[in-house]
């Protein structure tokens, strides 16, 4: 085995559900300090194996059952109608059969190796793809969405260190246009993560009016502090949430997005070892996070102003479920038409599903309300 073979092997043995592969893979690159060229050769086996691991033979050797993934990721590549779409099933774990519709395509979609998506600064999308190249660019309303296919290390580009663009899925870019925040507005970003939306509303607004970001957790306020301060965002205050009732301030906003934590079977073709450690029981349980981030939130959205729950997943009962017990239960509020998008199935006026097919990147489910009194 090479070196690169066998420190795949090594992460392949050693993730886990309390240590996902793409974490581990992160820190074990960084120790390995390989040239960029092996450490990405080193994760795409990474990820080839989980994406195939179910096909392969299970009483092999680790290093063999890798030379048999990367084998049925090349014939993929090349001649995808070889397979079935039985034959495809294998790829995801039995559960998920009771929660989405197994098509073709999205089965098609999982075995894909997924896009790297960026997001340039509006009025800057010319000035990146000339500095950094290799891009094309979406058209109309996703016209700042960059579709990158090059080798470069982007987060050391000049660009990006002056905050021009963001690693940014495109799926995450449309929950963005579709809160259509105006510039002067307020507001609410209330589970921001590390501040990648926040970013984009920001954006969005022109860097005018007010938007707080909140999370439950503290150190990815501390990301999100150092991003903007890179991406030159003024317009925003920071605040911890955990969820509760007890919301983090009294303004009352024209918007609020629930970006919720979630199973994120939208990112299975960006991150397949997630296909495997993710549970029905997982999905349950984040369902009725959920639906009390979205009813104890709601209380922050001013008359006229807009609700919006956005996940990253596809699941039934994460997202339709959802939307379907919340909105008996937000008095004062109605649902608000979302508006239509080329490559996305049609849908109830005020729910869209993104498939991976659709964009080639993540799936995402969002669904909108509007308080009238």
């Amino acid at each position: 085995m090479t070196n690169v073979d066998k420190l795949a092997v090594q992460i392949i043995s050693r993730a886990s559900r309390e240590r996902p592969a793409d974490g581990l893979l992160r820190e074990e690159l960084k120790a390995a300090k390989l040239p960029r060229t092996q450490s990405r050769a080193v994760a795409e086996l990474v990820f080839t194996w989980f994406r195939w691991c179910a096909f392969v033979d299970q009483k092999a050797s680790l290093d063999k059952q890798l030379r048999e993934a990367s084998a049925l990721a090349g014939r993929f590549a090349s001649e995808p109608d070889t397979f079935s779409t039985d034959e495809l099933r294998k790829a995801v774990p039995e559960w998920i059969t009771g929660e989405l519709e197994l098509s073709r395509e999205w089965l098609v979609a999982l075995q894909t190796p997924p896009v790297l998506w960026l997001r340039a600064k509006r009025g800057q999308q010319r000035d990146v793809v000339r500095e950094i190249g290799n891009c094309t660019h979406g058209e109309g309303p996703l016209a700042d969405a960059l579709e990158y296919h090059g080798e470069k290390d982007l987060f050391r580009e000049p660009a990006f260190q002056a905050g021009a663009f963001e690693v940014q899925d495109i799926a995450s870019q449309i929950v963005g246009l579709l809160c259509d925040p105006k510039p002067g507005s307020t507001w609410w970003d209330a589970c921001a993560g590390e501040g990648g939306k926040t970013l984009h509303l920001s954006d969005l607004m022109e860097n005018k009016g007010m938007i707080w970001a909140s999370d439950r957790s503290e150190p990815r306020l501390i990301r999100l502090k150092q991003r903007t301060a890179r991406a030159k965002v003024f317009n925003y205050r920071a605040a911890r949430w955990d969820g509760s009732a007890k919301l983090p301030t009294k303004t009352k906003f024209d918007g609020v997005l629930i970006d919720g934590p979630c199973s994120g079977v939208g990112t299975w073709p960006r991150n397949p070892h997630a296909r495997w450690t993710t549970t029905l029981n997982d999905v349950q349980e984040l369902a009725a996070i959920q639906q009390r981030l979205i009813l104890n939130a709601a209380a922050a959205v001013k008359p006229g102003g807009k609700l919006i729950y956005a996940v990253c997943t596809l699941t039934r009962s994460e997202t339709d479920a959802v939307a379907d017990l919340c909105s008996p239960l937000l008095s004062g509020f109605a649902p608000c038409p979302l508006p239509a998008w080329p490559n996305v199935p049609p849908a109830a006026s005020a729910r869209i599903r993104i498939w991976p097919q659709s964009f080639r990147g993540n799936g995402m489910f969002v669904t909108a309300w509007e308080r009238f009194s």
